[in-house]
């Protein structure tokens, strides 16, 4: 089931802080990183043809750093942004001045769902740096045994994701680690900052890579970072022309349910927090995050599982001409949202304007990050793949 709601609290208040300079500033360090290459942006053309749209657009992050997410890159610059501080490099840094300079090097420390703690164990191993990663109950021994082999110490808490942020948090301030989590709260908001900033190398990217202007745009969102990183980023470089919606999951929607309430407060979701869309299963949104979409976003959406399973499939199994790409459950949610509500939410097709004229861009998020799973979605739905294209 596909929910929408409105964002009435929409207004033009701009972040220069996420400006296309500071894009382009953040994009030369990540090309100045080993291992860097530009993901690349994929026309379906085909799909676009049998939604009735005029473009669909999608950013493949699953071949990012070789780590299967778009997570790497918030955290590759917040550490090195902590590095370059701790060692007194002033502006002019990129990582081999750091390499050069590095001798004292500090221990970090994060909680995840899977693919941000993978990006913050990486970028310490690139830098020499021990680093620690809790993870919730749950988390499939695929994400973890990823983080262990980038050489981080992990350990999977009896708890949920927020709560296991508070841990991490207690431990790393009992023991000087320095924590570097992607979520804001009130007396901890630089971090976070730094790690949503990161995700413009990936906004970044598409300027280059885009030759027509998007008409719609759709975040996904687990406490909202890099929904409000490219938000914040798209609106300098398309004012707007473009529609921006955030997607969530049913279960873990604290963005919808903290713009339904609107009240200037914060809300935790009413969901079960029960899932398969891991990396969107947050229960609290980012306090800046949250500050910057509730000026920037038009629509909150959210979307059941079944949902993302038909972004999953449909990616996997592309129309003709079409590429295959391979999107794990949280990477297919937005691109699942846009094909279920052109087929069967006409009311939420007229709300948001998409019609034949429109052009949408997605990002999938991660590959398969969960591969047993994955292959059980793909495989289930090869059977019946062509009764749901006839639904067109």
């Amino acid at each position: 089931m596909i929910r929408w709601l409105k964002n009435d609290n929409r207004n033009r208040v701009s972040y220069s802080d996420f400006d296309i300079e500071k894009a382009m500033a953040i994009h030369a360090f990540h090309r100045s990183m080993p291992f860097y290459m530009p993901t690349s942006l994929y026309a379906l053309d085909y799909l676009a043809r049998h939604l009735g749209v005029s473009g669909v657009y999608i950013k493949d992050e699953s071949t990012r750093f070789g780590l299967n997410a778009f997570k790497s890159l918030g955290g590759t610059y917040c550490v090195a942004f902590c590095l370059a501080e701790r060692i007194g490099l002033g502006a002019n840094w990129d990582y081999e001045k750091i390499i050069r300079n590095l001798s004292v090097k500090p221990v970090f420390a994060t909680a995840t769902d899977g693919n941000h703690g993978r990006g913050i164990a990486y970028a310490s191993r690139l830098f020499g740096c021990k680093c620690h990663v809790y993870l919730p109950k749950g988390s499939a021994n695929e994400r973890v045994d990823n983080i262990r082999r980038e050489g981080a110490e992990t350990f999977v808490t009896d708890c949920s994701y927020d709560e296991t942020v508070l841990m991490i948090a207690r431990k790393a301030q009992e023991e000087g680690w320095m924590l570097v989590q992607d979520t804001a709260w009130e007396g901890y908001t630089e971090i976070p900052a730094r790690i949503m900033q990161g995700y413009l190398t990936m906004g970044d990217e598409i300027r280059e890579q885009i030759s027509v202007t998007p008409t719609h745009i759709f975040l996904q969102a687990g406490v909202g970072s890099m929904a409000a990183s490219l938000c914040a980023y798209f609106r300098f470089l398309y004012g707007e022309k473009v529609m921006i919606s955030v997607v969530e999951a049913s279960e873990a929607d604290c963005l919808y349910e903290t713009a339904k309430v609107n009240d200037g407060l914060l809300h935790a979701t009413k969901g079960s927090m029960q899932t398969m869309m891991a990396g969107l299963c947050c229960g609290f949104p980012c306090l800046t995050a949250w500050e910057m979409l509730k000026n920037q976003a038009d629509f909150f959406l959210t979307l059941d599982d079944d949902d993302a399973a038909t972004g999953m499939r449909t990616l996997a199994y592309p129309y003709p001409g079409d590429p295959v790409l391979e999107s794990g459950e949280s990477g297919a949610s937005a691109i699942g949202a846009v094909i279920q509500i052109l087929r069967q939410y006409p009311e939420a097709k007229d709300a948001l304007g998409l019609g034949q004229n429109s052009v949408v861009l997605c990002i999938s998020t991660e590959g398969a990050t969960d591969r047993e799973n994955y292959q059980r979605i793909v495989r289930e739905g090869g059977e019946c793949l062509d009764a749901d294209r006839g639904q067109f």
